[in-house]
């Protein structure tokens, strides 16, 4: 609440009301959260607590563990109990976790699972179960959504895809190849759409400049080898690529090194993974680029999510994360402490 609410609602004066809300900062009654802004620190005595289901997505990857770290945060912060089950990007696993949850009676559930075709099979077990749902990065019918603005994020890597292209080739591109995720479904796909709009957007050109789409399952191997296969088939000089993720856009631009022609190559990511802002310092990388989503910060973000829905309050059917551009240039600005972190592998998103 701002200083000026509490003054008015205790009547008091705002010099007085600031030393008082100092007083109680100091005492640990309270937490300052922002210019002017208070936050109680004590809970209810006989406060409900709340059990969420979460089912991770997996644990093999970067964006995972962020997001599932910053959940286990927000709930501990909380005071919530949250159980945990992993869906090992394995849609049968997903559903048998879905039945776990239920059994479990808990109060709401977090989904994290990337099929598409299993969304509305794991919807309608917690609809019956009467179980309120928040979806994360996939769709499901009837939860709230939580993640990417993939259009958006899309339209912002193109943007620069086709501004570099313009200012290092003057435009003269021969193929343009977006590396897609088909088992996510329509939603993730408008990354790759946005991608290709925002390039003709800015580089006009490219209106006519031959596009093709490989499915690389949003990992990096799979990734590389349908890079590999295409460039033993492709006469093109030039690619710009754009890529579902970051390990999609690694995958590929290990292809064009095997192939002796990462020269020929300019690739967008998405996520700004820990593995792809690695990339993003080596020297003369042709990874030019990567849109963040900050999984970090998921966590709080989506409890506050979950508190509104069971406390009744009013929320909108999704909820959109804030994207910003990661280039080599701006990578140890908006990351600065990657150096303290143990940078392991990435992971579809």
């Amino acid at each position: 609440m701002p200083l000026r609410d509490v003054s008015a609602r205790s009547g008091l004066p705002k010099s007085m009301t600031f030393r008082l809300l100092y007083t109680l900062e100091r005492c640990g009654m309270i937490d300052k959260v922002g210019e002017n802004l208070y936050r109680s620190s004590l809970r209810p005595f006989k406060q409900k607590l709340y059990r969420l289901g979460y089912a991770a997505q997996g644990h093999d990857y970067q964006f995972s563990k962020e997001v599932s770290a910053g959940l286990e945060r927000a709930a501990a912060l909380e005071g919530i109990e949250l159980i945990s089950v992993d869906n090992r990007y394995n849609p049968k696993i997903a559903q048998r976790n879905a039945d776990v949850l239920v059994r479990e009676k808990v109060d709401l559930v977090i989904e994290f699972q990337t099929d598409e075709q299993v969304a509305p099979i794991v919807a309608t077990k917690y609809r019956e179960a009467n179980i309120p749902m928040i979806a994360i990065e996939i769709p499901h019918p009837g939860a709230i959504y939580y993640g990417a603005n993939n259009y958006e994020a899309g339209l912002i890597g193109g943007r620069y895809l086709g501004r570099w292209a313009k200012q290092q080739w003057h435009a003269e591109v021969d193929e343009i190849v977006l590396i897609e995720l088909k088992r996510a479904g329509s939603l993730p796909q408008m990354r790759l759409t946005g991608m290709l709009v925002g390039m003709k957007d800015v580089c006009p050109p490219l209106e006519n400049c031959r596009v093709t789409y490989l499915d690389g399952d949003g990992k990096l191997g799979n990734s590389f080898e349908a890079m590999r296969k295409h460039l033993r088939m492709s006469r093109a000089r030039r690619f710009l690529v754009g890529a579902i993720n970051d390990p999609s856009a690694l995958g590929a631009l290990r292809a064009f090194q095997e192939a002796g022609r990462t020269e020929s190559c300019a690739i967008m990511g998405q996520n700004a993974s820990p593995e792809g802002r690695a990339e993003l310092r080596q020297p003369g990388t042709r990874l030019i680029g990567s849109v963040a989503y900050f999984p970090e910060k998921y966590g709080t973000e989506i409890v506050n999510v979950a508190l509104d829905i069971l406390h009744r309050r009013p929320v909108p059917p999704a909820v959109f994360v804030k994207h910003q551009l990661v280039t080599p240039e701006n990578v140890n600005h908006i990351y600065p402490n990657d150096e303290l972190m143990h940078i392991t592998g990435g992971a579809p998103a």
